[in-house]
Formats: C-alpha cells, structure tokens, sequence
C-alpha cells in the first residue's frame, strides 16, 4: 500500500511563508524524525536524501495569501493540491484537523512516527527555513535567518523599531505589539 505523508511548517510564525510537503517514499530512508527534532546539519543532509527516494510535491503560501485567504484555507489548498498532484493509495496529515479534506487522515505526532509524514515534515521544514535565510538578506534589521520569522522577544523588538516588512502577515495579532501588527 503506498502512503503519502504530509506535514507543514510555518503555521505560527508572523512573517514568511507557509510551507506544505507531501512524499511517497520509494524506499526506507534512515534517520528520519519530527523535523523540530532534528538539527539543522541533519535535516539539511536528509533533504536530497528524501527528494531521490520519493515523490514529492511542495506548496508555499506567502504572507499576503496567508493574510487574504486565512491560514485554514491555505492549509485546505495545500492539502487539496498535495493530492492531487501525488497518486497513493493512502493519505495521512500530521496532527488532528482535516481542514475540510476528507480524503486524508490525521494522526497526531505523525511527523515523529510515521516515515513518510516525518520526510515532509523535513521537506517543509528546510524548504522554508532557507527561504527565511534568504529573506533576511532582504530584510536584515529582523534577524530572520536566527529566529526564521517567528514572534521572539529580538522579532517583537525588531518590529517595534522598524515597523513592518512586506513579509510580515498582517492578519496576526500579537499582545505585545498592543493589537495587530499593523
């Protein structure tokens, strides 16, 4: 029976994207695990690794998608676009929500049990923490490539003194900036 394992990265964070990933291994791939709890060497190392030994499709949404469309439908979007661009005979999603897809199933912690689902934890992962190490070239006041766009005390501070990026979802509220971001 061929599984395709999907995990996101990036729900919480208050800039960047959302990054999505589904993989059907071909074979058994050693080292995989819930990509948070891995380090950055190893994931790095098990990205190619998963990318020659499956099939796989990643979806991004940027912070702009995010902010127009919500992250639940994003998610939706991703999903839906998952399966239909990957053909397995199962579907599983990391965690306890659907988001209206009813042709998959959940399982929470998934990303640390299930091989196929902790490859796309990787690939969602990587994918994104590179393009936040890019985008703080751009933005470099923010300190993107330390905390990759997630609400840290330096990220809340950052936005305190330099306002809001283009990166930046607007829709996010956060206390400590007194409301919305924006």
């Amino acid at each position: 029976m061929k599984l395709c394992g999907m995990d996101e990265a990036g729900r919480g964070p208050l800039a960047g994207p959302l990054v999505m990933a589904g993989v059907i291994l071909h074979k058994p791939i050693t080292g995989l695990n819930d990509s948070k709890k891995l380090s950055e060497k190893k994931r790095e190392a098990l990205f190619d690794l998963i990318l020659d030994n499956s099939d796989s499709h990643i979806v991004r949404f940027c912070a702009q998608q995010i902010d127009t469309l919500g992250l639940s439908a994003c998610l939706k979007m991703g999903l839906e676009e998952i399966l239909g661009c990957l053909s397995a005979d199962d579907y599983l999603f990391d965690g306890n929500s659907k988001f209206g897809v009813s042709s998959l199933r959940t399982l929470v912690k998934a990303d640390a049990l299930i091989p196929e689902v902790s490859a796309a934890s990787i690939l969602a992962k990587v994918t994104r923490d590179r393009e936040m190490i890019e985008l703080d070239a751009l933005y470099p006041h923010y300190g993107f490539a330390k905390h990759k766009g997630y609400g840290t005390c330096a990220h809340v501070k950052a936005i305190r003194q330099h306002g809001h990026c283009d990166i930046h979802r607007k829709s996010f509220k956060l206390k400590a900036l007194q409301g919305s971001l924006f």
